[in-house]
């Protein structure tokens, strides 16, 4: 994952300001806040919401939403578990478990380490080859035990 700036409000006041007319400008807003810098920090929230004149709760239910959007910094490589339905029918509440014992996290945490942050998601548009995974930006499908050792190894790296 690349290198982040870190947290600073008067860039992101520019960039929510420089994004504001654009139509849906919500989204846009957040993508870019993400992407300079890898979350979007809860002081984003109430600032969002007073440049764009909507309510705080529409501005952290949006972020809530969307999986892909966080309020605290990713590890280093981000290791995803789709954990939809069909995952879930084929072993994916083991590779799980497996995962979050071998990384010493549960789902949604990222190790002490700053190097995997372990993400539940619900659905990888994979269901015909299920179990599936993603990590960073890399699909896997047919996880299985040797698979997941195999991420877990390249995460560690």
């Amino acid at each position: 994952m690349a290198t982040r700036a870190p947290w600073d409000i008067d860039i992101a006041r520019a960039i929510i300001v420089e994004r504001q007319a654009v139509p849906g400008a919500l989204l846009p807003i957040l993508h870019a806040l993400q992407e300079e810098f890898g979350y979007i920090d809860r002081e984003a929230e109430p600032l969002i919401a007073g440049i764009l004149n909507i309510s705080r709760a529409e501005v952290h239910g949006v972020v809530t939403f969307y999986h892909d959007f966080r309020h605290k910094p990713a590890g280093r490589h981000v290791l995803k578990l789709c954990r939809a339905e069909s995952c879930q029918a084929r072993g994916g509440d083991a590779l799980a478990a497996r995962a979050q014992a071998r990384l010493g996290v549960t789902l949604g945490d990222t190790t002490a380490d700053g190097q995997v942050s372990l993400e539940p998601v619900y659905c990888l548009g994979l269901c015909s080859v299920s179990p599936a995974a993603m990590l960073d930006d890399k699909v896997v499908a047919r996880l299985d035990d040797k698979k997941l050792d195999a991420l877990l190894a390249e995460a560690a790296r």
